[in-house]
């Protein structure tokens, strides 16, 4: 498979698995679960067809790790960043001291006086390091990092969450725990 056809499923996976459900004519569990023959043949029929193999292969060669298996292999789901209703449940982590979210110059301003919000989802979306959000903002510009004092806001009692893949997810982050590299 082309690194073209994987970008392509990923991207049908992501907007079914994370947002409609039903361009696939499946409906996802309370967790974001949906079984894998239901998604298959629901791709099938909404004209991208699309085998368990390829699937796979997506799964296990997504450099951003955004789906999960069950570990029985029947279900199949988006790790975050769900605009759909859906409780991950993930246990509430403790976050490293500082977290990164890359943005845009046009933000800024938002940013700065409300604060990050998950805006269409339903977490805010924080990497680890710096270099990690540079490659998220990149897709929708020059990225400005904002750094996260996470320790404070954890020790304020804000919860979070770490994805399967890392993503470290919280609802909202007030404005007075943002600190900007510009």
């Amino acid at each position: 498979m082309t690194e073209a056809e994987r970008t392509s499923i990923s991207k049908f996976l992501s907007l079914v698995l994370r947002h409609q459900p039903d361009a696939a004519g499946v409906t996802l569990d309370d967790g974001g679960w949906v079984a894998v023959d239901a998604l298959l043949a629901g791709a099938a029929a909404a004209g991208r067809p699309l085998s368990r193999a390829a699937l796979e292969e997506v799964v296990a060669t997504s450099p951003k790790r955004r789906f999960s298996l069950s570990p029985d292999g029947d279900r199949i789901r988006a790790a975050q960043g769900h605009s759909v209703d859906v409780e991950l449940g993930y246990a509430p982590a403790t976050p490293p001291a500082r977290l990164f979210h890359g943005t845009v110059a046009e933000a800024l301003p938002a940013i700065r006086a409300e604060g990050l919000a998950p805006m269409a989802r339903q977490h805010v979306h924080l990497s680890v390091d710096e270099a990690t959000a540079t490659i998220v903002a990149k897709r929708r510009g020059t990225p400005v990092i904002v750094t996260i004092d996470a320790a404070a806001m954890h020790n304020d009692g804000h919860v979070f969450f770490v994805a399967d893949n890392g993503v470290w997810l919280t609802a909202a982050v007030p404005a007075r725990y943002l600190a900007f590299d510009s």
